[in-house]
């Protein structure tokens, strides 16, 4: 056990000794890198505010839309040329009052319509090989809704006043061709030709063949037939030809005529028959056999 004298000493000693004071806080070059890094992300603050400042004044952002993009109650509303670099979806495309429309591409410009299966029935294709349509009708219509044009798988109908096909080599149809009136441009000619087939031309109530200033000429390879079941078979001429008739044998004591009469036979075959003072058909109707 300790003496009180040594505890007194030793509280003397205690009392004669200094407090120790501990300093708490960034000291030396720790408080030089941390200003540093503070005055840094200042400066960056003050660079950044500024880029956005200026992207804002570049890109024209307002309240109603960015540059010439304006959001409208309608939709979207673009002022001057713009560039889609993925596809477009959208309702409806117009441009503005009194000023047209313009689409353009590098490539081609695709119009796809798809139904409510996703599915694709109609489509428009313009390109630099053409221009290709698909769907299961086309109509073109005036601007007062008259039809001028219709094709759908079961037939092609023309409504305009006038068709005008304007080829050297005209309109080839593989099929029959309907229509009431056919006709050529003032001082052409018309001609309806069938290389390797017959050509039919028929009317429920006639056809008729009219050339004002010119001729009307029918030429074919085998044979011309007219043939009226019902009627007759009129020709109404000043002067008809009838080229290269055959010739029926002369009776061998007539004499020479240049005077001929034209014979029938039961076929209908006709022939030339030397002129008498009677007829001479019965006796050259060996052309009959």
């Amino acid at each position: 056990m300790m003496t009180q004298e040594q505890c007194t000493h030793r509280n003397n000693v205690q009392s004669t000794e200094k407090p120790h004071v501990y300093k708490v806080g960034i000291y030396g070059w720790r408080k030089r890198c941390l200003y540093f890094f503070v005055l840094l992300l200042m400066i960056l603050i003050l660079v950044n505010l500024a880029l956005t400042i200026w992207i804002l004044k570049v890109m024209n952002f307002t309240i109603d839309g960015m540059g010439h993009l304006r959001i409208t109650e309608r939709g979207l509303k673009l002022e001057g040329d713009s560039e889609f670099l993925q596809p477009l979806y959208a309702k409806e495309i117009q441009s503005r009052p009194g000023s047209p429309l313009f689409l353009q591409s590098s490539k081609n410009v695709s119009i796809n319509i798809l139904n409510g299966k996703n599915q694709l029935v109609s489509q428009l294709i313009a390109g630099s090989n053409g221009v290709h349509a698909r769907g299961k009708m086309l109509e073109v219509k005036s601007s007062t809704g008259k039809l001028l044009f219709s094709a759908d798988d079961r037939e092609v109908v023309v409504g305009a006043e006038r068709l005008r096909v304007m080829g050297a080599e005209g309109a080839v149809f593989s099929n029959s061709v309907e229509t009431p009136h056919v006709r050529a441009e003032p001082f052409k000619e018309l001609r309806l030709e069938s290389p390797t087939r017959a050509l039919y031309m028929e009317a429920p109530k006639g056809v008729q063949i009219q050339a004002e200033a010119g001729d009307i000429q029918a030429t074919c390879r085998s044979d011309l037939r007219l043939e009226s079941k019902d009627g007759e078979i009129t020709l109404d001429a000043r002067r008809i030809k009838l080229l290269r008739l055959p010739e029926g044998k002369a009776s061998p004591s007539g004499t020479r005529q240049t005077v001929y009469e034209v014979c029938v036979c039961p076929n209908g075959k006709l022939f030339l028959s030397q002129a008498g003072t009677g007829s001479t058909c019965q006796i050259s109707n060996n052309i009959c056999l």
